[in-house]
């Protein structure tokens, strides 16, 4: 009798804990998203812009690792997107370099200079660096293409580096590497 009692229990535990689960690993739009992977802290960052979701800018941006005049500016810089963002959500008012929605996620991928990475492992004990395009749309409907930095910190979680600009040692080439032409879902073996 307990037996009995105790299958469509557990047939029901089973089913009731499965229906919230989400994969990490896509969303809705069918893209990555998450930090574990780079294309999916990547994607993040646009759905932070496009959903002016400030608490996620926030979670995904790498942390401030340096000393002096970039850390400095890293921080001005950081506090202006999220300012930007609270703004932006309050007033309605869209702005137009912001992306509306996700076109395509590039595979991610190394940099072609190997000065970049020795130099994140090194000093800031970064596990590993790469970029990712991201094609978007913008309010106007015209495309644009977003070349992030993203880092792969000590705890083991992608981040995104959202202004590269400040530490050029750790940026060097990034605005000089190729095009990409694979995009995440051709990379991992679907939407071929």
């Amino acid at each position: 009798m307990y037996r009995k009692n105790l299958t469509p229990i557990a047939i029901l535990f089973f089913a009731l804990s499965t229906l919230g689960c989400k994969s990490k690993s896509s969303t809705s739009d069918g893209f990555p998203t998450g930090q574990e992977t780079p294309e999916g802290v990547a994607a993040d960052f646009a759905r932070a812009f496009i959903e002016k979701d400030v608490p996620l800018l926030q979670k995904i941006c790498v942390r401030p690792y340096s000393t002096g005049a970039s850390r400095d500016e890293y921080l001005r810089f950081t506090a202006g997107m999220a300012a930007a963002l609270k703004h932006e959500k309050s007033s309605g008012l869209a702005d137009p370099k912001n992306p509306v929605k996700i076109l395509k996620v590039f595979a991610a991928r190394h940099l072609s200079k190997s000065g970049p990475a020795s130099y994140g492992y090194s000093s800031f004990e970064f596990q590993d660096l790469m970029f990712v395009d991201v094609e978007a749309l913008l309010p106007d409907g015209s495309h644009y293409m977003d070349r992030e930095l993203v880092i792969k910190d000590h705890d083991g979680k992608w981040y995104v580096h959202p202004a590269p600009y400040v530490s050029p040692l750790l940026a060097d080439g990034l605005d000089q590497e190729s095009p990409s032409k694979q995009t995440f879902p051709e990379a991992h073996g679907a939407g071929k």
